[in-house]
């Protein structure tokens, strides 16, 4: 499998994007030095699919392919991909608290820690659906792994779409996030000009 290497302060920063929201709390003290040079119109939509490809950790050919299925939907195209992007496993997993990172999730979905309606699932990229129950295995709960995660994410806001009880650490998807929900620094419309080109 295809791994980017590239240290992420680095990415965010040619990206001229916070780490916040990858649930990464450090701060880098570089600057971006850029020349004076004025982005093109494709360069600008090639940003905004690198970040929204970099936030949720995916490589070219899955992105596209959740971008035809977006596309294939009723609705608009953009608003429809960023629901999709955030209804991923790894990303719900995120969301809920039970990760610092969309990395370490998707790190716990691999490692079939997660249960899906009672189902183990070990796929990052499975898309949950309204009314599914997200949970960790029960033998996993206890380990010291997730009181760690927990003191870390437990001030860490839920989104509106999901319910979480931290301490059973089992989450609830009450429905599909509308864009409005969805705090991704990314303008979708510019990734869907890319596409439609």
């Amino acid at each position: 499998m295809a791994v980017n290497r590239v240290p992420v302060l680095k990415r965010c920063r040619s990206l001229g994007m916070d780490p916040v929201f990858l649930g990464i709390d450090k701060k880098s003290k570089r600057q971006l030095v850029r020349a004076n040079r004025k982005t093109s119109e494709y360069g600008l939509q090639l940003r905004e699919k690198q970040k929204a490809k970099f936030i949720y950790g995916m490589l070219e050919k899955p992105f596209r392919n959740m971008f035809d299925k977006a596309s294939k939907m009723k609705g608009t195209v953009g608003h429809n991909l960023m629901s999709l992007l955030e209804l991923r496993l790894d990303n719900v997993v995120f969301r809920l608290g039970f990760a610092r990172t969309r990395m370490e999730a998707r790190q716990i979905v691999d490692h079939k820690h997660v249960l899906v309606n009672g189902k183990q699932v070990n796929i990052p990229s499975y898309i949950v659906k309204a009314g599914d129950v997200v949970e960790i295995k029960e033998n996993k709960k206890s380990s010291q792994r997730y009181k760690d995660i927990l003191e870390v994410t437990g001030g860490r806001l839920v989104p509106a779409w999901l319910e979480a009880d931290q301490e059973a650490l089992k989450g609830t998807v009450k429905s599909v996030p509308t864009r409005e929900e969805i705090d991704v620094p990314v303008n979708e419309m510019l990734i869907v000009e890319l596409y439609s080109k």
